[in-house]
């Protein structure tokens, strides 16, 4: 029996838009390995999800987890709320789904999913902190006017629970168990890297800890299990409430995952994102995020609206 998008569109047609739309994405591709070329075909998920939309002659949806709050760092960021880096990032996807309009009329939209509060606790960040980022970075896509974003928070979910209740409730219906999470790294090279990358995070931008290194790597070891199963219990959330979606990513994701991680701006580093960094404006023009410690190496510290905003290149 032929399929839905068969029957409303010409597969052929459907295939090649698809395969435009994709190849918008590409050179913007987070990878472990970014310069291994990749071709349209290796994202077969991608494709099919496109085509649930261009099928139907649908505005496309693409949902990004990320955006979660300000590193408690301080010398890797310059304060608890969004900065230039997040506008770049923001101006980035806005134009990302302009540019798919104009291969797709229908055009695009990205639902961020910020995740600040599924894993507050965890990673030591205020919820104080975590709603004034969300607020703030709501508020510059309306300044900026990038209509073809949104946000979309715990906030929006289970209506008046406190944060911790939310957490719970999420947790408990969604995250697989740290066993389950065990088994899967010592067979899945990609879920390893990333639970490597989080506890080198977590190492990093805990402030104040009153024991030993050993003591500490163990204490960030157990609490990036935790982030992995609030991440997946997240991102499960976020299927239920937008299950046709083209799923986005900020971390590294080879071809053929179920995501497809997607590079905001230029970094040395292929983990690095404006909420762990502060940006830099180079000669020349060209924009690049760094930890807060070596961006004022390079140049003098901007402010926008008398708050700290990046750094400018002498």
């Amino acid at each position: 029996m032929p399929s839905l998008a068969s029957c409303l569109a010409p597969a052929p047609a459907v295939a090649r838009t698809c395969a435009d739309v994709l190849a918008l994405l590409l050179p913007h591709r987070r990878a472990a390995a970014p310069h291994t070329p990749a071709p349209v075909e290796a994202f077969p998920r991608q494709l099919d999800q496109l085509a649930g939309f261009v099928a139907r002659g649908e505005p496309i949806v693409f949902t990004l987890p990320g955006f979660p709050c300000k590193s408690p760092s301080p010398a890797k960021v310059l304060g608890h709320l969004p900065d230039e880096g997040e506008r770049r990032s923001l101006g980035f996807l806005d134009e990302l789904c302009a540019a798919v309009q104009r291969a797709y009329p229908p055009g695009a939209r990205t639902v961020i999913c910020s995740d600040g509060h599924i894993f507050g606790d965890l990673i030591q960040v205020p919820d104080r902190h975590i709603d004034a980022y969300a607020d703030e970075l709501a508020a510059m896509i309306r300044r900026e006017r990038l209509d073809r974003l949104s946000v979309f928070d715990l906030r929006d979910v289970l209506g008046d629970l406190s944060h911790d209740e939310k957490r719970a409730a999420v947790h408990a219906r969604y995250a697989p168990t740290v066993e389950e999470l065990r088994a899967e790294l010592r067979t899945d090279e990609a879920t390893l890297a990333l639970y490597r990358g989080i506890t080198r995070f977590l190492t990093e931008d805990t402030v104040g800890f009153e024991g030993t290194r050993s003591a500490l790597q163990r204490d960030c070891r157990r609490r990036a299990y935790g982030v992995l199963q609030r991440s997946r219990a997240w991102g499960a959330l976020i299927a239920e409430h937008h299950p046709r979606a083209v799923r986005l990513s900020i971390h590294p994701q080879p071809p053929g995952a179920a995501k497809f991680g997607l590079r905001l701006l230029d970094t040395t580093d292929t983990w690095t994102t404006p909420w762990h960094a502060a940006a830099v404006h180079r000669a020349g023009g060209r924009w690049e995020l760094m930890h807060r410690s070596d961006a004022e190496r390079f140049g003098r510290l901007v402010l926008r609206d008398g708050r700290p905003s990046h750094f400018e290149a002498a």
